[in-house]
């Protein structure tokens, strides 16, 4: 099963007491040397999807992104299952609970959920529909890898410092794993600061899940500039790095 972690499925990690856990991680091969780390740098897609202004073009848009990033990761996730995308109306995030006011996209179970809104239909740029396809495809990836089932059977206090510590590094990698995808797409991106603000939906900004900004923008043009998923190791980087 395919499920990203977000809002109130981190949260609950802290009900989940055992004996701290100090950073880098050690000792959890899943995280620190997945087997998606020793691929090599993802093959270019022609991507060409083009998003107009009508509910139709828009669903029509958001399908062709994810057949793109089917296509991009196929090779590099063993055991690769192509990813569907399912629309919903309803409000409720399948990952969170929470209430999401206007469009969004998230990993729900095997699926890329999708609810559109006016916000995405009616917008001439394309900006915030691929950032936050991007951000679902991250569960995707993190998914299918183990690394998201391994976060969260990590032996750790989940507490204070700690459990800041470990959460940063699974999002920052979200945010490494987003800029890998979006060179293999061919995206140019010239602001990273302006993908990461489309990522997830204003509800979660209070969440703080990916630490400092400076950490954010690094990890993604990191990968973006390489275009391999090893350059996403955050496991086994200095704290400074996933502050």
């Amino acid at each position: 099963m395919i499920m990203k972690l977000a809002g109130a499925a981190v949260a609950a990690l802290v009900l989940f007491a055992g004996p701290a856990h100090a950073a880098p991680v050690k000792g959890q091969p899943r995280l620190t040397n997945n087997a998606i780390y020793k691929k090599p740098a993802l093959k270019k897609v022609s991507c060409k999807a083009v998003k107009g202004t009508t509910k139709a073009s828009t669903e029509k848009y958001v399908k062709k992104v994810v057949s793109c990033l089917n296509t991009a990761w196929k090779g590099a996730i063993d055991g690769f299952q192509p990813v569907k995308v399912h629309f919903k109306q309803d409000k409720q995030a399948c990952a969170s609970g929470n209430d999401i006011a206007g469009s969004y996209a998230e990993i729900c179970t095997q699926a890329v959920d999708v609810r559109l809104a006016d916000d995405w239909i009616r917008a001439k740029s394309d900006a915030m529909a691929f950032a936050a396809l991007l951000d679902a495809w991250n569960g995707v990836v993190q998914g299918m890898t183990g690394i998201g089932s391994a976060f969260r059977s990590m032996p750790n206090d989940r507490t204070g410092e700690d459990m800041a510590e470990q959460t940063h590094r699974y999002f920052l990698q979200g945010d490494c794993f987003a800029g890998v995808s979006a060179r293999a797409l061919g995206r140019k991106i010239t602001d990273f600061k302006q993908v990461i603000a489309g990522l997830e939906p204003p509800e979660y900004s209070y969440l703080k899940h990916n630490g400092k900004l400076a950490n954010r923008v690094y990890w993604m043009k990191k990968g973006y500039q390489s275009g391999r998923p090893g350059a996403c190791n955050t496991w086994t980087a200095p704290a400074a790095k996933v502050a």
